[in-house]
């Protein structure tokens, strides 16, 4: 319940712009200038500020963006501080998932082959998130945002399903990247439902980058390897199928220490000691 409270606050003072979806304009503040932790479209008409994705894309393969540099180390900070706890704490788009999964509907037992599927989201990042828009650029020599353009869901749920009800001009200028674009998001909805958090586990480049600091990030989750019972209890309820709270994958949802019956796991700040 506690961590509820807080991805629904995280999400709320994300989108805090709720204006937006009456007027249909997007803030534009001084705060859209930073980058917020977790993925959530700069053009969502609540936003109050930018996707560390979608900035990546367009600034920071430019050294001439003042900008592009503060991505980087934003990147970097986030990382180094907390890991991919920001996915199961602060990403907007991680509670949707979560939500959508207590939908009681059959869902898909674990397979084999998910390990190597989770593998999926590195691809994309080096494809989507760095080598296109490094080799491709648009007008004022910004990067082309391929994966905002081409895959991102959470931007279509986010923002081009509410501009396009909201403005009725964009209706002429729907085509196929926005129909391809709900294509996607209609998929990501339906697994969702039968997977958990299956967008985190195969898709999303901004866990990819987070996960390369889960095992130095201050903030994680200790194992008291002397008094564990390696009952598996920890293993059996991970949304993520991560097989150790250093696992690149875990997202430090803290389900594990819930469970675990010799609650041998607590959360920690690591230490150069450590």
């Amino acid at each position: 319940m506690v961590r509820k409270l807080v991805q629904i606050g995280a999400a709320f003072l994300q989108n805090a712009h709720l204006y937006g979806f009456v007027s249909g304009r997007l803030y534009r503040g001084p705060l859209k200038k930073f980058c917020v932790p977790g993925l959530n479209c700069y053009s969502c008409p609540a936003a109050i500020g930018a996707c560390p994705l979608g900035s990546l894309q367009a600034l920071a393969t430019n050294i001439r963006f003042g900008f592009s540099l503060y991505v980087y180390g934003f990147l970097v900070f986030i990382g180094v501080i907390a890991g991919r706890f920001v996915c199961g704490f602060l990403c907007p788009f991680g509670l949707i998932q979560e939500l959508l999964h207590k939908i009681p509907l059959k869902k898909i037992r674990e397979k084999k082959f998910f390990i190597l599927l989770s593998k999926l989201k590195y691809l994309i990042l080096i494809i989507f998130v760095i080598a296109i828009p490094t080799l491709i650029t648009v007008s004022g020599g910004i990067g082309y945002p391929a994966f905002c353009q081409w895959i991102c869901p959470a931007g279509t749920l986010e923002a081009g399903i509410p501009l396009v009800l909201h403005d009725q001009r964009l209706h002429r200028a729907i085509g196929f990247n926005f129909w391809w674009k709900i294509s996607i998001l209609i998929i990501v909805i339906y697994f969702s439902i039968k997977i958990l958090r299956p967008f985190c586990r195969f898709i999303c480049p901004l866990g990819a980058i987070y996960s390369l600091f889960n095992r130095i990030s201050i903030v994680h989750i200790r194992t008291d390897k002397e008094k564990c019972q390696s009952c598996q209890s920890c293993a059996d309820v991970c949304p993520v199928n991560a097989k150790s709270t250093e696992s690149f994958d875990c997202i430090r949802c803290g389900d594990c220490m819930k469970k675990c019956p010799s609650k041998v796991k607590r959360w920690s700040l690591r230490s150069v000691k450590n």
